[in-house]
């Protein structure tokens, strides 16, 4: 049964915290247009860039209040009109602002099929299909590369590493802790680097002494810096994010310090951005590739539901959202963090 109201997250005002700026709101369950189909979501996923869309950099001029999240999977619960080619029953998954919800309209040609509701589906929406876009448009991966990748056991970096090494390269990962270092071996990765315990610029260059041929950077600052300068000859640097500086006043402090024309230049080498905004027509091929890896045990999709975060115990209820977001920021999280929203929504 379809209850007459249901909760939502919302941002109330402009701000990286997201705290402070989100409430939750009983709003009545939305109805379904004649092409969309309504959504019970039991999964959300938690994106560093949540506390980006809360201070207003995503839209320009938009004004509070505004629905917020990225992605989350679900059962099709009730059908628009001209849905025919959708069961209710079936679990999907789906990317859309507002996406912290306990009930949601999607347009049924933006839902992607699931092969069921595991949590481990969640990743490959947002975190997996960035990962998969990025190194095939940009990274142009080949055997026996060397790849580095920042944030290496994080919700994103943990498929370039693994899809990295199923190209048949040699990957370098970053990571805060030892547990992570282990986390990444389980992965694959060649050459975790604690950067609390190692530093990374000494480990490239004594190491990778010619410098490494594709860089998955996520973090910014002087991270991005050490990245630039350890590129190879024709190395390829894929900007998908700057986390150190989200929830800064200014992001943009985060920005490389170095000379980047005679760098790029002298090496023949490239930067490139990707937002996965830009390419949401072919997530659904690749969400569909990952999910065959996954199946397959060719891929492996961790997810991270708070157990190791100062509660104690899963994010469950859209009320976890609050610290889960805060989770993501202590840097304590391996994987993709997650909130199940099963408690609350009374599935």
């Amino acid at each position: 049964m379809i209850p007459r109201t249901c909760k939502k997250l919302v941002a109330v005002s402009l701000s990286t915290h997201f705290r402070d700026c989100v409430q939750v709101k009983v709003t009545e369950t939305p109805r379904p247009g004649p092409d969309e189909v309504l959504i019970r979501n039991r999964y959300v996923g938690i994106n560093a860039s949540d506390i980006n869309f809360t201070a207003g950099k995503y839209i320009a001029g938009i004004t509070p209040p505004f629905d917020t999240g990225f992605e989350a999977i679900g059962e099709v619960v009730s059908l628009g009109a001209n849905c025919n080619n959708v069961q209710l029953g079936t679990p999907v998954g789906f990317m859309q602002y507002g996406a912290f919800s306990e009930y949601i309209a999607v347009p049924s040609k933006r839902i992607i099929p699931l092969p069921s509701l595991r949590p481990e589906f969640v990743p490959l929406l947002v975190s997996g299909s960035t990962a998969s876009i990025s190194l095939d448009l940009m990274g142009k991966l080949k055997p026996g590369e060397k790849v580095l990748v920042s944030a290496a056991a994080g919700g994103t970096g943990q498929f370039a590493v693994q899809l990295a090494k199923l190209a048949g390269c040699h990957v370098i990962g970053t990571c805060s802790t030892d547990s992570k270092v282990e986390f990444l071996k389980k992965l694959g990765c060649d050459r975790p680097v604690n950067y609390k315990r190692e530093n990374l610029a000494t480990v490239l260059k004594e190491e990778y002494a010619g410098g490494v041929d594709v860089v998955y950077e996520s973090v910014g600052g002087d991270m991005i810096n050490t990245c630039i300068k350890n590129l190879a000859i024709g190395g390829r640097l894929i900007v998908i994010g700057f986390v150190s500086g989200y929830q800064e006043p200014s992001s943009f402090a985060t920005r490389p310090t170095l000379p980047l024309y005679q760098i790029l230049l002298q090496k023949s080498a490239s930067i490139s951005g990707f937002f996965l905004n830009n390419h949401s027509r072919i997530v659904p091929k690749h969400v569909a590739k990952l999910s065959e890896l996954c199946i397959a045990n060719k891929l492996h999709s961790c997810v991270d539901m708070g157990f190791q975060s100062s509660i104690g115990n899963s994010f469950k209820g859209i009320n976890s959202v609050f610290d889960a977001v805060d989770y993501l920021y202590s840097s304590q999280s391996i994987g993709k963090v997650i909130v199940d929203l099963q408690e609350e929504s009374k599935l």
